[in-house]
């Protein structure tokens, strides 16, 4: 038996129109592969898009492809992940099931009130397959403490069980603010367990477990991870004699080049000289570069660097895209700005949180006024369909945000 795991992809996640399109690209590139491999199903562990409700552009290639593989009989099991997931039930995910594009394995029932899960069975391998939903704040960990054990646990067979969490005995440096759950939560006795939610790779045999396993992301979501990561991918799992071996299978859309300054007792013009030394005699066909510059220049101050000459020449010499992170540049002679950098729904959940209650709103605690930014947010978050007029768009987004305004939590 083999199978492709997947995880966070991200369909939609940049806002840069140069990168719009490049999750949805590693996502038909990493189909492909799955074609080319002969896996026998496809696993996605959350995530699929960044949205419960993606643009159409995003979900034209998306349905191409999933449609491909139906028809290559490659069936594809998935979970909703955190940013997928929508409490009210509208979600993109659920149109594409019922179209037959693929199969959510996080169904169950309750059973004098714990949650049993149903497992889905593989035709072509007699897999079963199951899983549970990722939900911003790592809320889903209710549903993991109300979960019926014992029949999932005892069940024979080749088990996988999707997941879209964080474990805090294998949570790396870096990401200690994140929400993470304790391994015990995890049923145990499955043979594999498809992880998705961090952005990290990582596989691990577990004792009285099975094989954990995070493939990462499968395209860069921010300017750290692009330099961290440099490309996403995923995991094929071959499985010999219940003995499940994996690998790790990078999916290459661009090209990346990191450039590292640092600046410390340094002025501006010696750190576009570091820059241009760099550069110099380098083409950069099809390449995502990354500028990092950090330390105290020794005199004047960061807007002094010429980074739009810097980039203009970068995009002379045939760069894709060009970006840089100045947030540890700081000077002797200004106070320091600090730009804190991140993943956008990770710098955006700070703020909201650092201007609670500036504005009192009558009959609204903290958590509901949360809420309702949050809902603010999502609302306007949406782009004008194609074919429709501005006065149209514009009214849609005015009904969006009126509902909200008497939105009582």
């Amino acid at each position: 038996m083999r199978f492709a795991h997947l995880a966070d992809c991200h369909i939609g996640s940049w806002r840069e129109p140069k990168l719009r399109d490049a999750s949805t690209k590693a996502f038909s590139k990493a189909m492909e592969l799955c074609f080319e491999k002969e896996v026998d199903f496809i696993v996605i562990s959350g995530d699929l898009f960044n949205t419960s409700i993606p643009s159409i552009d995003s979900l034209k290639e998306v349905v191409k492809k999933l449609k491909e593989a139906k028809e290559k009989e490659k069936p594809v099991y998935l979970i909703a992940g955190s940013h997928d997931f929508s409490p009210s039930g509208k979600t993109m995910l659920d149109v594409l099931e019922k179209a037959g594009l693929f199969v959510n394995v996080a169904k169950g029932k309750d059973a004098n009130g714990k949650l049993k899960l149903n497992f889905t069975i593989d035709k072509k391998t007699g897999a079963k397959i199951t899983g549970m939903l990722g939900k911003k704040g790592g809320l889903e960990k209710g549903y993991y403490e109300s979960l019926a054990r014992q029949e999932l646990e005892t069940e024979e067979g080749y088990k996988i069980f999707l997941f879209h969490s964080a474990l805090a005995e294998f949570k790396p440096e870096g990401l200690n603010d994140m929400e993470a759950h304790p391994l015990s939560l995890l049923p145990k006795n499955f043979n594999y367990y498809a992880g998705g939610h961090v952005h990290y790779r990582f596989s691990k045999d577990e004792k009285g477990y099975g094989l954990i396993a995070y493939p990462g992301p499968l395209f860069p979501n921010n300017f750290k991870e692009i330099e961290e990561l440099e490309r996403g991918g995923m995991y094929i799992v071959d499985v010999n004699d219940k003995k499940t071996d994996v690998s790790f299978e990078p999916i290459q859309v661009y090209n990346i080049f990191k450039i590292e300054v640092d600046a410390e007792n340094k002025t501006p013009s010696q750190v576009e000289d570091e820059i241009s030394m760099v550069i110099e005699e380098k083409e950069f066909n099809d390449t995502i570069i990354t500028i990092r510059v950090e330390g105290t220049l020794l005199s004047g101050k960061p807007s002094d660097i010429n980074f739009k000459d810097i980039f203009d020449r970068l995009y002379n010499k045939s760069a894709f895209f060009v970006m840089k992170n100045t947030s540890k540049l700081t000077t002797r002679e200004f106070e320091e700005i600090k730009v804190e950098a991140g993943a956008v729904d990770e710098v955006e959940e700070k703020v909201i949180k650092e201007h609670l209650g500036q504005i009192k709103v009558k009959g609204m605690d903290a958590g509901k006024e949360e809420m309702l930014v949050k809902k603010l947010i999502e609302a306007l978050n949406v782009e004008r369909a194609e074919g429709e007029r501005v006065a149209d768009f514009e009214s849609r987004i005015k009904e969006r945000a009126d509902a909200l305004i008497f939105w009582d939590g």
